[in-house]
């Protein structure tokens, strides 16, 4: 009833007629924007009507503002939900329309109405409210907001992206609608400098979860690339989520990363997502490829932090960390590790120190043994992980932040040439060889790949001597790691795989090895290092326990050598290290057994076939081709085939041999005399300088006390 007692339906929306003429026009014009009948829609003429009073009287847009906020109260509490839409696309229509100074007042009331629909209990009246935020979020404005709050918006919208709405089709549009709001909110206040921080704890700690829970409902087998440049064309919330975590990221100034990256980390830790690791890996993919490059190196860092933090957590827990870590150092730039390239590694070293001291540890007390045999193999894994990791980083670095890194770790390394008084301790003798091997294994994956044009300054005395002490030790699983180290540096051509195993080979053309003149940097690496480099490849060659892969390896290291390394003087130097060890075997002085005695040969006349084949003197190759062939006829167990294929054919005694089983150092000498070949020299028999380093190893040193070695590696 109007206020003369008489019904009136069609004058505004209520509203009797002899009153509504003197009501102001902002309210009549907004009234006759509403239909008798809801379903009839927006009244188009009349909304013109009110959008060009709007533009011709901006002062009045707050005014229309709160009373279309009035209706709207009131229309929701009665449920009269049409006329609600009405109202919110008038809203939508106003705001799109009016860009002047007077908009921030009706925002405000904008916000109002929005944050009304967005309490309601229906889902239709939420996503209607969400829809019109994100409309106004696109509206760039002409004037700033100094007061306007977006806190409510960015709590409700990540309530929505958590709805357990009973109907899974509400459920769904509620948790998209709460994505697209939060989205809204980020695109709104992440440039407005006047705004809230949106990167502040308070608000990151509300978005980001809510993101990664919608992301966490994709199936686990759905494969999706993290490539920022493919979009997801699937309209899902797991697809939605993704594409507004990526714009996020990508919003993120180097003062926010941090802060945009922590409640990740919290948030796979509260859901035990880092192992398995398929979601946290997919996770830090998309971070690393949506973050701006240059910013990649604080996402390293904090990941590095977070390894740090979780110390004593499960093993499980560390390695998926570490994993996660590795996978993001693949996609960050080259150098992105940052300013504190070292401490990366070091902190890397220390959890591989750390997991030993926790392997030790829990043999010596495991009450379970069946317990204890599972926890040893996860600090394993684990510690395959950290070393994959170190090999992973040393990647992405530049070659001399390698070089730093390569003698950075063989400083951590417990050798007798660094380390001479150590003090018995609990751990003894296993512990000191975990951590010898362990770190040894990390150097050999910082190597591997590494490409240097100048040895002299990649592999410096203070490298050099020290790995090559190692090379002797009694552990003969460490004196293959560090003849592979050193065939990873020296490679710098590709040919190591040619020479994987000791092997007479009767046209080296079949092996289209890479092959280059000698530089200058080399030369002067091999003046140097040489005798050095020899003295350690005859020493190796004697040690009884060695096997057929430590053969193998010396082989590759000779031939390596040859290829890369190898001037007039050197090449000389080597037949004369080969022959010497020839004349080891023969008068067998240190007692060998007759196996190592024959492996010796073996690797002796594969040698020498090799070598002149490659110094292309007839003369030279017909002489080794000669003897090659007596043995394989008289003694082919002096042979790579007899000796490392079949072992039964090696004889008990071998005190003498024909001459013509030999290579003869006269003869080599003579035949090679006028090429351009020091024949003076070769006639002079090698013998071993023994200066610098101490050669010999013994079981003295490997009883040293590994937990003053793990308490080094700290510092």
């Amino acid at each position: 009833m109007d206020c003369c007692g008489i019904a009136d339906h069609h004058v505004g929306n209520g509203v009797c007629g002899c009153c509504g003429a003197l009501r102001p026009r902002y309210k009549r014009l907004v009234d006759n924007i509403f239909p008798e009948d809801p379903e009839d829609g927006l009244v188009k003429v009349n909304m013109e009507k009110l959008t060009f009073y709007a533009l011709s009287a901006p002062e009045k847009l707050d005014r229309i503002g709160a009373y279309l906020a009035e209706r709207l109260s009131r229309d929701v509490a009665r449920h009269r939900y049409g006329y609600v839409c009405i109202a919110m696309e008038a809203l939508d229509q106003l705001l799109m329309a009016c860009h002047c100074q007077s908009i921030n007042l009706f925002v405000e009331s904008f916000l109002k109405m929005v944050a009304k629909l967005l309490e309601s209990d229906k889902a239709a009246l939420q996503i209607l409210g969400t829809n019109s935020f994100i409309k106004f979020a696109n509206i760039e404005e002409d004037t700033p907001s100094y007061h306007r709050s977006y806190d409510f918006f960015v709590s409700r919208f990540s309530e929505m992206c958590h709805s357990g709405h009973d109907d899974a089709t509400d459920r769904m549009k509620i948790r998209m609608a709460g994505i697209k709001g939060l989205q809204g909110v980020v695109r709104k206040t992440v440039n407005d400098e006047l705004q809230a921080n949106i990167w502040e704890p308070q608000h990151m700690d509300k978005i980001v979860p809510s993101l990664l829970f919608n992301l966490q409902q994709a199936e686990e087998a759905e494969s999706r690339s993290p490539s920022p440049l493919q979009a997801t064309e699937k309209e899902s919330p797991a697809a939605v989520a993704e594409g507004c975590f990526r714009e996020l990221l990508g919003r993120a100034a180097y003062g926010n990363i941090k802060n945009a990256v922590k409640p990740v980390l919290i948030h796979l830790d509260n859901h035990s997502l880092w192992e398995p690791k398929l979601f946290a890996v997919r996770c830090f993919k998309i971070i690393m490829y949506s973050v701006q490059s240059q910013h990649s190196h604080l996402v390293i860092q904090q990941l590095v932090g977070h390894l740090d933090a979780n110390s004593k957590s499960a093993a499980k827990v560390r390695t998926g960390i570490v994993e996660v870590l590795s996978e993001s150092a693949v996609i960050a730039a080259g150098g992105s590790v940052g300013p504190t390239v070292l401490e990366v590694f070091n902190t890397l070293l220390r959890h591989l120190r750390l997991s030993i001291d926790y392997e030790l540890t829990g043999s010596d007390s495991a009450p379970n043994i069946s317990n204890q045999i599972i926890k040893e193999h996860e600090e394993r894994v684990f510690q395959e992980a950290v070393i994959k990791t170190i090999g992973t980083f040393a990647t992405t670095l530049p070659a001399y932040q390698r070089s730093e890194v390569m003698l950075f770790i063989i400083g951590k390394v417990p050798l007798p040439a660094i380390h001479q008084a150590l003090d018995v301790g609990r751990a003894g003798d296993n512990g000191n060889r975990m951590i010898q091997l362990m770190l040894l294994k990390s150097l050999l994956q910082v190597t591997i790949g590494f490409q240097s044009t100048n040895l002299l300054a990649t592999l410096p005395t203070s490298f050099l001597e020290p790995l090559l002490s190692a090379s002797l030790m009694e552990d003969a699983e460490l004196r293959l790691l560090v003849i592979e180290i050193l065939l990873s540096l020296i490679d710098r051509q590709g040919n190591r795989h040619k020479f994987t195993h000791v092997s007479i080979v009767s046209d080296i053309s079949l092996l289209m090895l890479k092959v280059d003149k000698c530089s200058r940097q080399d030369t002067l690496f091999m003046k140097k290092h040489s005798q050095t480099l020899y003295r350690y490849i005859y020493m190796s060659c004697k040690q009884e326990n060695n096997s057929c892969i430590h053969y193998d390896a010396l082989y590759a290291m000779l031939a390596l050598i040859s290829v890369e390394l190898a001037n007039e003087e050197v090449v000389v130097d080597l037949i004369r290290v080969v022959l010497a060890l020839q004349e080891l075997s023969l008068t067998n002085e240190d007692g060998l057994p007759a196996w190592t005695r024959c492996a010796i040969h073996a690797v002796s006349s594969a040698y020498l076939n090799l070598i002149s084949q490659l110094t292309s003197l007839p003369a030279f190759c017909q002489n080794i081709q000669q003897v090659v062939e007596v043995r394989r006829k008289e003694a082919p167990y002096l042979l790579p085939e007899g000796v490392f294929e079949t072992a039964n054919s090696i004889p008990k005694s071998m005190d003498r041999l024909d001459k013509e089983l030999l290579f003869l150092q006269s003869k080599i000498s003579e035949v090679v005399a006028g090429s351009g070949y020091s024949s003076d020299r070769l006639g002079i028999p090698y013998i071993p300088q023994f200066t610098g380093m101490r050669l010999q190893l013994t079981s003295d040193y490997s009883s040293n006390n590994s937990q003053a070695v793990l308490g080094e590696m700290c510092q």
